[in-house]
């Protein structure tokens, strides 16, 4: 099979390049990315010789076309992803998430080629924490931020061309990823990262938003179930039951590299801040049999701590511009 996989040298789409390296020997991968500053070259060193990387953007119709023409199945992670950028400039997260996919779907529909689309539990918007419903495939869309909306757009923009083009898609809605090779942007490798150099973690109100954690390697086994079995037209929710605040996520953090608990300090929440995101997987285990094997994530996360110890070389370098984009972001806040 040869697949095209867009977005692939981010966070999950590199991480689903490795993983299907390992698991699927026989497939032929390429992947389209347009190298912003969330993704890594060095990620993908150990395998360039298995995989052609060709630097683009999902929106440049000609590249998108010529690429998907010579590919069997597309499969989109290609996103910007960080809802406190898009508070600061929304209209990179329209060109990318809305028009790229819109690129992409036009492309696919020419040339009769399959695609999965990869979003976010985050277009359903928030429920409130001690409420037990979780969100489902029918929840309505609720977005709160200009990420969690564009997403949402390029959602049904899928669902669109699938029922009005016929174009051969599945789509799925994934809770928060964790593990290797995350941009230290992000929730839990910032704190880490944190720690390990010397910088008090920092948590947003009062730190109880829970989040729905699931190991990036359950979340792209998951995808490739859901591309196997699935069936076209549909959505799938993937989660692992992994619901935690990130206050305890922050002490966890800590205590794992031997600091005290209440090492840290409160900020001024950002606006729209969603209070707790929670998937009920049960489509996506009873239709499909897909069942994550990262169920404890407090291994997981021990784990997760233990890589970005041991890799310095990976994240160091973009620590400082990471940091001082935070505190020109927290300043604007308070």
């Amino acid at each position: 099979m040869r697949v095209l996989v867009t977005g692939g040298a981010g966070f999950i789409g590199a991480n689903f390049v490795l993983r299907t390296l390992a698991t699927r020997p026989d497939a032929t991968l390429t992947v389209l990315d347009k190298f912003t500053y969330a993704a890594n070259p060095s990620t993908l060193e150990s395998v360039a010789d298995r995989v052609d990387v060709v630097r683009g953007d999902i929106a440049d119709a000609a590249l998108v076309d010529r690429l998907v023409a010579e590919t069997d199945l597309v499969v989109n992670f290609a996103a910007e992803s960080h809802n406190d950028n898009s508070l600061a400039d929304p209209s990179v997260f329209v060109q990318t998430n809305l028009v790229g996919t819109y690129t992409l779907l036009e492309a696919v529909r020419r040339h009769g080629v399959r695609l999965h689309h990869v979003s976010t539990d985050e277009v359903y918007g928030d429920l409130d924490l001690n409420d037990p419903v979780r969100f489902t495939e029918s929840t309505a869309y609720n977005p709160s931020s200009p990420y969690s909306a564009t997403k949402a757009g390029s959602d049904l923009l899928v669902r669109a061309w699938v029922r009005s083009f016929d174009v051969a898609a599945t789509l799925s809605n994934c809770s928060n990823n964790y593990g290797p090779y995350q941009h230290i942007e992000k929730f839990i490798p910032r704190q880490i990262t944190n720690v390990l150099t010397g910088i008090r973690p920092k948590l947003y109100g009062d730190g109880r938003n829970v989040r729905d954690w699931i190991h990036v390697d359950d979340h792209n086994d998951a995808v490739w179930a859901i591309i196997d079995r699935g069936r076209l037209g549909e959505t799938y929710l993937i989660g692992a039951d992994g619901e935690v605040d990130n206050r305890t996520v922050v002490q966890q953090i800590l205590t794992l590299l031997d600091h005290p608990a209440d090492a840290f300090d409160f900020v001024t929440d950002r606006p729209g801040h969603d209070r707790r995101y929670a998937i009920d997987p049960t489509r996506l285990r009873t239709e499909l049999g897909w069942t994550p094997t990262y169920t404890d994530f407090a291994a997981g996360l021990a784990a997760t701590v233990d890589w970005y110890r041991t890799h310095r070389e990976w994240w160091a370098p973009h620590k400082d511009a990471v940091e001082s984009g935070y505190s020109a972001t927290q300043q604007t806040l308070d």
